[in-house]
């Protein structure tokens, strides 16, 4: 089973790489034989088309590399190490990390509400293998990437790409203002320079989108691995509102999932542009 699928641009023009790590949807039939899920719950979790709305980065210039591998067979948002011992034989339980102890490590023992994927338990060996066929070539890809951005432009900028529950803004609270329509998270301005964020938020403030910062999603492993802004290496998660573009509860796209998708395409453009050559100085400003 292949890990991602990397689609290039004709020509590189863009120190951007957008890069969709939860839109995966290649169900091993081994994890479907041993799951107590139905078909729909064990997509709960999953990103669903993420990668379909952003699938015009490379006509603007930047790669785009989205996973085949889904979230409930190995989570490429997490450290490799974040194994889950109420999962995983033969793990030791470390310092508390919270992610892990609720069923959300790299190899998730839940799905989104708390649903258990497995009766029980499953070998160290397997935990590895997946790590080795999915986290292990995901990660290597998304280096290779950003270091090719960095050779060729001087900088590069990920956005990393998610969606949201629409309950999960609803649950977080706006203090009376609208709700926003999509989340930039950039760890509180540890991975990514402020210029960088405002102009990623400027793209899609002109679409008309609400947008917030970091509350309630600020960035996980990803956001925080990659961005290095000090190293011209910025980071910055993108959660959408799922409500936009699809049926949540059937996981479908619902009648404005298209007219959403060429309206995120304009956004798309405007965050290829800043990463675009002759915008070296952009850290520095």
């Amino acid at each position: 089973m292949a890990a991602f699928d990397l689609t290039r641009p004709a020509a590189r023009t863009s120190c951007v790489v957008f890069a969709s790590p939860h839109s995966g949807r290649d169900y091993p039939k081994s994890l479907l034989a041993r799951t107590g899920l139905d078909a729909r719950l064990i997509r709960s979790s999953e990103d669903a088309f993420v990668d379909q709305l952003f699938a015009a980065a490379p006509e603007h210039g930047a790669p785009l590399l989205a996973a085949r591998v889904p979230r409930a067979w190995v989570d490429l948002n997490r450290a490799a190490d974040e194994l889950d011992p109420a999962l995983v034989e033969g793990v030791v339980r470390r310092a508390h990390n919270p992610r892990v102890a609720s069923g959300l490590g790299v190899i998730p023992r839940v799905v989104a509400g708390g649903r258990a994927i497995y009766s029980g338990k499953i070998g160290l060996d397997e935990a590895r293998e997946r790590l080795d066929t999915g986290w292990i070539p995901y990660h290597a890809a998304l280096q290779s990437l950003l270091a090719e951005s960095l050779e060729q432009f001087g900088e590069s900028i990920l956005i990393d790409c998610h969606s949201m529950p629409h309950e999960a803004i609803e649950l977080a609270g706006t203090r009376g203002r609208p709700r926003p329509h999509v989340v930039l998270g950039d760890r509180y301005g540890a991975a990514a320079a402020p210029r960088v964020m405002a102009r990623i938020e400027a793209a899609f403030t002109a679409a008309g989108l609400r947008v917030a910062r970091n509350t309630p999603f600020a960035g996980a492993y990803v956001t925080q691995t990659y961005g290095r802004p000090s190293r011209r290496q910025h980071a910055v998660q993108i959660e959408i509102d799922r409500s936009l573009y699809m049926d949540e509860a059937r996981i479908e796209p619902h009648s404005g999932f298209e007219a959403f998708r060429a309206r995120l395409s304009g956004v798309i453009a405007e965050i290829a542009v800043i990463g675009a050559a002759g915008s070296g100085q952009l850290a520095a400003e």
